[in-house]
């Protein structure tokens, strides 16, 4: 042996969302003390950034992943002070503030040296890699979103036309199955409603359009018969193939290669994923990848470990404070009919019912994991899984920040995540205040 890498040891530390609008390097509660000390102890730590970091760059969309997300570039430097270095971009707030917001949060990245991917200039560099160079070797990030307002799509560069700026997309298609007496209702209402005329017209102007021939095409949603009603979802074939490419390039090019994807679709279980959603992660997996870690529906989802890779389907959040955003657009307030005399607090206060209701009533909002995947000779050897609380119960002021959970919270944690993981043949011990996989397994 000549290179430390060449020993293939890692210690890898993945978070869930980082929504952070306020300043984390000025507490010191002990809990919150030992999370950092544990996030800087690893080799490489990552976080899905979903703020926007700017001065006020760019106008805010039509539409938007919720919360406008903006918040002060500053706050890059306190992800930085508490130890990550790998940030995942492609999220449903990549384009709150357009094309401008989403250059000016990469400008001020850039400025820091922070290694960053998942949104470009145009779609190759958008789904091309980051890459960060540590003791233990090169590690390759790739991010990619299924959940995004259709303008915040990256598209592809010609020799006689610029790309569009925006994410790595990951499009799905849904098809849901009807049993033939509901399907013969719908296709009468569509002809009485005229929309199979108009179908027949865009037929004519575009051969290709429509559904499959065992499908039938309503409003934009796949409908066919079936036994089991229900929806089935699967990856857009362009994307996953565009994706994998990029995973496999990364693959020759790093020792290292993890792959961040942002979606919050689920079936009726919001706490499972997508069938899509499983479908690439394991694709990504047969590509090359050594970790996919999922976040976007800001709660926990079940661990699956394939092909000796762990895949997380989603690490819930690790910063949650979508609550302290100071300026928002006209759009939010309106939504909840409030006028132009409406501030912050009122906004915040009467999307929740004053806390009765969405995020703030929920507990699964408020507890996660911070999973540490530890390497040895190349081959994953053990997952250490955190327990973390994000105050659940607390005033707005204080809830959204991480503490490492304790007691009965963290063995509740760990039991729920246990209990997700288990459908993948996944087993977590209980051990010493946190979850547990070893390997290998059996």
């Amino acid at each position: 042996m000549v290179y430390r890498s060449e020993l293939g040891d890692l210690r890898l530390l993945l978070t869930g969302d980082a929504l952070i609008t306020r300043p984390l390097s000025c507490h010191a509660e002990e809990r919150f003390r030992r999370l950092v000390d544990l996030v800087r102890a690893a080799d490489v730590s990552f976080t899905n950034l979903e703020v926007l970091l700017s001065h006020g760059d760019g106008y805010p969309a039509a539409e938007s992943g919720g919360t406008y997300t903006l918040t002060e570039p500053y706050m890059a430097d306190e992800l930085k002070w508490m130890g990550f270095h790998l940030f995942s971009r492609a999220n449903n707030h990549a384009l709150d503030y357009g094309i401008e917001g989403l250059l000016a949060t990469s400008r001020e990245l850039d400025l820091r040296n922070m290694v960053h991917a998942g949104v470009g200039r145009n779609l190759a560099e958008a789904r091309s890699p980051a890459y960060l160079d540590v003791p233990q070797g090169r590690v390759a990030l790739l991010s990619a979103c299924s959940t995004f307002a259709s303008f915040g799509r990256a598209g592809e560069q010609r020799p006689d036309m610029p790309g569009r700026p925006g994410l790595n997309p990951l499009r799905y298609q849904a098809t849901v199955t009807l049993g033939e007496p509901a399907l013969a209702a719908l296709k009468s209402v569509s002809e009485h409603a005229g929309y199979e005329e108009i179908k027949a017209q865009r037929k004519s102007w575009w051969p290709a359009a429509g559904a499959a021939e065992t499908e039938f095409e309503f409003f934009g949603t796949q409908f066919m018969a079936g036994a089991a009603p229900g929806i089935t979802t699967r990856p857009n074939q362009e994307d996953l193939a565009g994706n994998t490419k990029w995973v496999a390039d990364a693959r020759r090019q790093a020792d290292w290669v993890v792959f961040s994807l942002h979606t919050h679709e689920s079936p009726a279980d919001r706490e499972r994923p997508a069938a899509f959603a499983e479908t690439f992660s394991r694709a990504c997996i047969d590509a090359g990848a050594d970790a996919v870690v999922g976040h976007g529906p800001h709660l926990l989802r079940g661990i699956e470990i394939y092909r000796g890779r762990p895949i997380f389907y989603s690490l819930g959040n690790f910063v949650f404070q979508n609550e302290t955003v100071l300026r928002l657009p006209a759009d939010i307030y309106g939504r909840y009919r409030l006028g132009h005399d409406a501030t912050p607090a009122d906004l915040y206060d009467a999307r929740t019912g004053c806390d009765q209701r969405g995020f703030p009533a929920d507990p699964v909002y408020w507890q996660s994991v911070a999973a540490v995947c530890e390497f040895s000779g190349r081959a994953l050897s053990r997952i250490l899984l955190y327990p973390l609380t994000l105050g659940y119960g607390k005033a707005r002021v204080q809830r959204g920040r991480p503490l490492l959970a304790e007691g009965q919270e963290a063995e509740q944690i760990i039991a729920r995540l246990a209990a997700l993981s288990e459908p993948y043949g996944t087993r977590i011990q209980w051990r010493e205040g946190m979850g547990v996989i070893d390997f290998p397994i059996g």
